[in-house]
């Protein structure tokens, strides 16, 4: 298929521009270890990304993409500071972008589109990232995790996007990696294309039906015409 009329595109971070795990497991780690607790390996930790810092946090003292109840909430709060003191200093140590983004997203960028990225990922570490990736630039707009009142796979962050540049749902698309951004762009009305490369919990990405699915990121171009 081909999206025709569209205006702005709206990326997942996470898993879709760039492979976050080696750091954010490193990070994880390093909190579990402060704490006495057990470690893990990354491919593990590759399951628990996706819902943001505190979840993934709860995920790693849980051991588990299944959160344990009986955490304690002084103990989550206590986790999620060195998780987040320790990543802010390791936020793009082993992080890369995925073949072609910055190619990619140039040539979208060069062709009328506008870009933003909608991510869970808390707002503090995303201009880092971006940054140190040679990335930064190529957005209009940013939103995190924090940076309203629901994150994905609530609609909010993508409404606000479209609120927050006066453009329509219709002249928009969601581009994600997990069933939190297909879930946040059928609540929005939105359509939305999924990568089947990145972090979905194990899930065939296809099961939540995005109206496109591509196995590289660079195939995103042949789905959109080139504007003006």
């Amino acid at each position: 298929m081909q999206f025709i009329n569209k205006k702005v595109l709206l990326f997942d971070l996470d898993g879709t521009l760039v492979d976050s795990v080696p750091d954010l497991a490193l990070s994880i780690n390093a909190m579990l270890k402060s704490l006495g607790r057990e470690i893990y390996p990354i491919d593990t930790i590759r399951q628990w990304v996706g819902n943001g810092a505190q979840t993934l946090v709860a995920r790693g003292l849980s051991g588990s993409i299944t959160i344990n109840e009986m955490l304690e909430p002084q103990l989550l709060s206590e986790a999620l500071d060195i998780f987040l003191e320790f990543y802010a200093q390791n936020v793009s140590v082993n992080s890369v972008a995925y073949p072609e983004v910055f190619e990619t997203l140039t040539e979208l960028k060069n062709s009328g589109y506008r870009l933003t990225i909608v991510t869970n990922k808390p707002i503090a570490f995303v201009e880092p990232l971006l940054s140190n990736l040679g990335l930064y630039d190529l957005f209009e707009y940013c939103i995190g995790g924090d940076s309203l009142a629901h994150k994905k796979p609530h609609p909010l962050p993508l409404l606000h996007i479209c609120e927050k540049l006066d453009i329509s749902v219709e002249e928009c698309v969601m581009i994600g990696d997990s069933k939190n951004d297909i879930l946040a762009a059928k609540g929005a009305n939105m359509q939305s294309i999924a990568v089947s490369y990145g972090y979905n919990y194990g899930e065939d990405i296809a099961t939540h039906k995005p109206e496109a699915i591509v196995d590289s990121f660079q195939n995103i171009l042949a789905l959109f015409e080139k504007q003006g």
